[in-house]
């Protein structure tokens, strides 16, 4: 025969939320441990990401550079090559016309050398200067790594302290989560998620929602104690339970610690 899922009742599902609620909030303040360290930590790596594709660029425009300087030498040596054919053909004219143009080609080959050389200086400079860029950046990256390490340090050791503990709580949460419902277990993650300081459900005190402290109207006080149905703040939307569920699971919080096997 297939297995029934249990069916719980009112009163349980409230007493298995808060449980719940009080082994998410443990959770929450081990993250709370961390702080801005993981966020601190993923910027880093990304700045150094980013100067790392910056020494690539700027190795991309050195190769590129001299590549440009292959073809400008490549460009002197066949205008020096002309020039000597030129000269030599100059020996062998038989007016001045001819003569004069051969000058010519030979003035125009000259510029060619003179410009090319030009190109060449100036492509010279800019790798001096990108060789320049690129030991300030890893200059930079060597201090940004030391920086980095040290933040990774600090939270590799928070994450240490804390792990054992955060998988104990996360497997006792999965244990009580499997006895909500889906629909129900829905709503508690989307409450938690979006309230400030994470509280889903919340016990009614002083008369007032434990979540935004707006006061709860007696009727509704007397239904939340009545325990017949789920009931949520018609202000913040939290659940709420009444202080007397809520604190005999606080007792056992304590005498157990954090519910013990829940």
């Amino acid at each position: 025969m297939p297995k029934t899922e249990k069916e719980y009742s009112v009163p349980e599902k409230l007493a298995n939320l808060y449980k719940l609620q009080l082994l998410v909030s443990e959770i929450d303040r081990i993250k709370n441990l961390r702080g801005e360290l993981p966020q601190e930590v993923s910027e880093m790596e990304a700045e150094l990401e980013g100067l790392n594709t910056r020494i690539a660029n700027y190795q991309a425009s050195i190769s590129e550079a001299e590549q440009k300087i292959n073809a400008m030498q490549g460009k002197i040596a066949e205008a020096e090559a002309l020039i000597n054919q030129y000269t030599e053909q100059q020996n062998d004219v038989q007016n001045n016309k001819q003569y004069e143009f051969l000058t010519k080609e030979i003035e125009y080959e000259s510029l060619e050398i003179e410009l090319s050389n030009k190109r060449i200086r100036e492509n010279l400079e800019a790798i001096d200067n990108l060789k320049q860029r690129i030991a300030g950046t890893n200059a930079e990256i060597e201090e940004r790594q030391g920086d980095l390490d040290v933040k990774r340090g600090e939270l590799d050791e928070i994450i240490a302290e804390t792990r054992s503990e955060e998988e104990t709580l996360r497997e006792k949460a999965k244990k009580i989560e499997n006895t909500i419902e889906p629909r129900l277990l829905s709503t508690f993650k989307r409450i938690h998620k979006k309230t400030h300081n994470g509280l889903a459900i919340v016990p009614i005190e002083r008369e007032a929602c434990g979540g935004c402290y707006n006061k709860i109207t007696p009727q509704r006080q007397i239904d939340v104690k009545m325990r017949k149905k789920i009931i949520v703040c018609e202000y913040c939307g939290r659940i709420l339970i009444d202080e007397e569920l809520a604190n005999e699971n606080e007792m056992r919080r304590r005498r157990k610690g954090i519910l013990a096997n829940v």
